[in-house]
């Protein structure tokens, strides 16, 4: 709940903020839509294993799927917004497989299930096909971006609420409700990843400048990096990391 209150507040900034900045809807929507939506996957966990532990895997990936259902329903629905009408746009988030697959996985855990160990592995092969065909198609549109007539201005101010606005709101947040450093030191890291992969395939199934969504998420990537030194200094400051 945190993690989602500070989401929350940043889009609440974020919604105004964009009617100031962009005159293009698409503009906008990426804005909206991916700004907020970081590589909690295939990054944060990983990451927050090398950083608190395997402990931390139980927090990490519930806050995966936190971000999940961000992404299938707000991103989705700001990625078509203006291809649909409100219901219409609505009735697309329920049409993400994601949407479904998420809620039976609650379910399944919430209940006590287990798979087969066949099975499992089956759902772990299906799992690696994923990303690495996840990592092809933003491979084909990273390769015709080209920086010279890129979108800077959308690019710089996604990168803005992503790896600045988004961190102080989430850090203000997590020492208001004064909990466990651990936990907010892991949810911080949750919040300040890089923009997701997930956010060009949605781009490019809505048509909504997927190359422009390709070059955001480059510049967010590399801005991750170059933040890390500041990033790790407010984890040990107010987390002892």
């Amino acid at each position: 709940m945190i993690y989602v209150i500070a989401v929350f507040i940043t889009l609440f900034f974020a919604f105004f903020y964009s009617k100031k900045i962009f005159k293009d809807y698409q503009d906008r929507s990426i804005f909206l839509a991916s700004s907020l939506v970081g590589n909690t996957g295939n990054l944060g966990i990983p990451l927050g294993i090398a950083l608190f532990g395997e402990a931390s895997v139980p927090y990490t990936s519930i806050l995966n799927i936190a971000n999940i259902f961000y992404i299938y329903i707000f991103s989705v629905y700001f990625f078509a917004g203006e291809k649909f009408k409100f219901a219409d746009a609505l009735k697309e988030i329920f049409k993400i497989p994601a949407i479904h697959a998420a809620i039976l996985a609650i379910l399944f855990n919430h209940y006590g299930f287990t798979l087969n160990a066949n099975f499992e592995k089956v759902f772990t092969m299906g799992a690696y096909a994923a990303i690495v065909m996840q990592l092809i198609v933003f491979g084909i549109f990273m390769s015709q971006v080209k920086v010279r007539s890129a979108n800077w201005n959308l690019s710089i101010n996604i990168t803005l609420f992503k790896h600045i606005v988004l961190p102080l709101v989430g850090l203000f947040v997590i020492i208001y409700f004064k909990i466990d450093p651990f936990v907010g030191g892991i949810i911080f890291l949750e919040l300040i990843v890089p923009l997701a992969v997930n956010n060009v395939n949605l781009s490019a199934l809505y048509n909504c400048k997927p190359l422009d969504t390709t070059f955001s998420v480059i510049i967010s990537t590399l801005c991750f990096i170059g933040f890390m030194a500041i990033y790790i200094i407010i984890l040990n400051k107010f987390f002892g990391v």
